[in-house]
């Protein structure tokens, strides 16, 4: 059983991606363009319709989803 390197949760009109391993945090760093505002302690809300490109290059990078 694997764990993941980020955890994904869908609360409506946003998602919540919390980045768990040191690669999953270097992914983001390197990846994402975020604000200040984004970020809720450790976790990345995005709204929904940015969501699914954002899984998707998560996992092209070879990172587990949860």
């Amino acid at each position: 059983m694997t764990h993941p390197d980020v955890l994904i949760r869908n609360e409506g009109s946003v998602w919540v991606f919390n980045p768990l391993t040191p690669a999953a945090k270097e992914w983001f760093d390197e990846n994402v363009h975020t604000e200040p505002y984004q970020w809720l302690g450790t976790s990345l809300v995005v709204d929904h319709g940015l969501a699914a490109g954002l899984v998707q290059g998560i996992l092209n990078a070879g990172l587990e989803v949860g």
